[in-house]
């Protein structure tokens, strides 16, 4: 019975040794702050003659607070909201949306549209009266996405400088997508249609193969040599084309990136407390 006791004390231990070298917003609630509460806020964000509908998850205090926008996938299943509710209990005020055509945003899908919402999210935030009502650091805002989200944000990081930094979660490249054998090609779209309102497969598959050469990695290169970039890539394929990515951008000059690799799936399924803190802390680095 001592040698069972003695087990289980070590593994009591190692566990709270494990929660304790994480960022405390990964395990407790930070203080209440009644007159400066958390909370959320619906979105309402203009975009090419519509209204796209996002959510901002604020922390408590004072602000102005730093800002992380999050770019989801396709279809988006994954929306990382338990990443967006860490960065909140972290000070952060954590942004997310849906594309024109995803997910109940009014509009039909398209993938260069996704660049354009981006952009436009990212204009709506930096609005004074936006900026003033949400608390918003509007020189602190860093874009993050997961997969094609991590497209998204390759792509706008490379000409928004204004950017404090860019997260990639397991990104992928449209461009290298588009380029796949027709057929297979639609194959892959048929299989992420959930929530997507105006497109058919072959209709997706025809979009990214007529733009593969614009939506490709490689037109992003040289504006991110200055950017902040947290690269995080997974077992799920993608890697290569992120450490392609990596290695263009050093080749051009740049000098701030991190990169992390898990030994996990796509949507980093068990690996999601890792995932939480590698980003924040990873954020903490940021001026």
């Amino acid at each position: 019975m001592r040698i069972v006791y003695l087990a289980v004390v070590l593994l009591t231990l190692s566990t709270v040794g494990d929660a304790q070298a994480a960022p405390a917003a990964i395990y407790s609630d930070p203080p209440a702050d009644p007159a400066h509460p958390a909370g959320m806020v619906v979105l309402h964000i203009p975009s090419h003659g519509v209204l796209i509908n996002g959510i901002v998850y604020t922390p408590a205090g004072t602000g102005p607070h730093p800002t992380i926008v999050i770019c989801h996938g396709l279809p988006g299943n994954e929306k990382n909201l338990d990443l967006a509710q860490a960065l909140r209990r972290a000070g952060w005020n954590a942004v997310t949306f849906n594309y024109r055509g995803s997910w109940g945003s009014p509009g039909t899908y398209r993938f260069a549209q996704n660049l354009e919402d981006a952009d436009a999210v990212l204009t709506y935030l930096r609005e004074p009266s936006t900026a003033a009502k949400l608390q918003i650091d509007t020189k602190r805002i860093v874009l993050a996405g997961h997969s094609m989200g991590g497209w998204v944000t390759v792509m706008t990081a490379a000409h928004d400088h204004a950017l404090a930094g860019a997260i990639l979660i397991s990104a992928a490249d449209m461009g290298l997508l588009g380029e796949m054998n027709h057929d297979k090609l639609v194959a892959e779209m048929a299989d992420n249609m959930e929530g997507l309102a105006g497109v058919t497969a072959e209709s997706m598959a025809n979009e990214d193969a007529q733009k593969s050469k614009a939506f490709g990695f490689a037109n992003a290169i040289p504006g991110l040599k200055d950017v902040h970039l947290l690269v995080l890539s997974a077992n799920d394929g993608l890697a290569p084309q992120t450490d392609a990515l990596i290695q263009a951008v050093l080749a051009e000059g740049g000098h701030n990136i991190k990169s992390v690799h898990a030994a996990t799936d796509h949507s980093w399924s068990d690996r999601r407390i890792f995932l939480e803190s590698t980003i924040i802390d990873w954020l903490s680095t940021l001026q």
